[in-house]
């Protein structure tokens, strides 16, 4: 989830998004109300991300610090770091984990139009193994009019994955229309993970609702991509995807909970 802030808001890359939503200018949520909706929902911990692109933070790091400053039982930081300053990001992923108790990063490859294989973030992959955080992306297509390519789990996740065995990697998004091939590498790399963010429960394809009831039941959680999708929209048809009790339990919390190391 992002809480979405002006800039943020305001970025040209999701016009295509608010035309497809109907929304003519997208307002400020305050961020007590982002905890309320969270709180109606059921959601006890949402992972809140910074944003960084090419032209600079969209989200800082230290914004993400001061939402969680202000609900530390309910939210908890995922830095993002500056992909053209290898050692400049490097150092503030360290400062992010250690000084900021931030439990992850993410990157997002069409923001860069530079797939996960490429050399500039191998330097973060070996970072996140000494720190011992995960490593979120965005798979999949892109919802604005960036290419897609980046997103593509073959070859370019799979590289990863086979040259970091001991990163975990937590895939985004479902990785639509390559969905099989998200399902295929989380099958394939215990350290491969997927989240569902931005898709609502009526939308997972069929091949994944059985990959979470059966063998992918400790490879999948919940997401939401907040505030495209609220945690409401993302569960309204949660029950008709007849997970049982123990994939939905999974799903909903213990597997983010093994993998970013949040109590239970």
């Amino acid at each position: 989830m992002q809480q979405p802030t002006r800039r943020f808001l305001e970025q040209p890359i999701f016009e295509s998004l608010w035309r497809w939503l109907h929304v003519e200018e997208a307002p400020v949520v305050p961020l007590d109300a982002t905890v309320e909706q969270m709180k109606r929902a059921g959601v006890r911990i949402g992972l809140v991300s910074a944003w960084w692109g090419p032209q600079g933070p969209i989200i800082s790091n230290d914004e993400v610090a001061a939402f969680v400053s202000r609900f530390p039982d309910r939210l908890i930081g995922i830095a993002s770091v500056d992909l053209y300053r290898p050692m400049d990001a490097v150092r503030e992923l360290r400062r992010c984990v250690r000084e900021l108790g931030f439990r992850g990063l993410r990157v997002i490859p069409w923001l860069w139009n530079l797939p996960p294989d490429d050399r500039r973030y191998y330097p973060l992959y070996a970072e996140c193994v000494e720190l011992g955080v995960p490593f979120c992306l965005q798979v999949g297509h892109t919802g604005p009019l960036c290419p897609s390519e980046p997103g593509r789990p073959i070859p370019y996740l799979e590289h990863v994955a086979l040259e970091f065995p001991g990163l975990k990697i937590v895939a985004g998004h479902i990785g639509f229309p390559w969905t099989s091939e998200m399902i295929s590498l989380a099958t394939k790399f215990e350290n491969v993970y997927i989240d569902t963010s931005a898709y609502k429960a009526s939308r997972y394809p069929r091949d994944f609702v059985d990959f979470m009831r059966s063998y992918g039941r400790r490879k999948v959680m919940f997401g939401t991509n907040y505030p495209m999708l609220t945690a409401d929209d993302c569960l309204r048809d949660l029950d008709r995807l007849n997970l049982d009790e123990e994939a939905r339990r999974l799903f909903l919390f213990e597997n983010a909970a093994r993998v970013f190391g949040l109590e239970l």
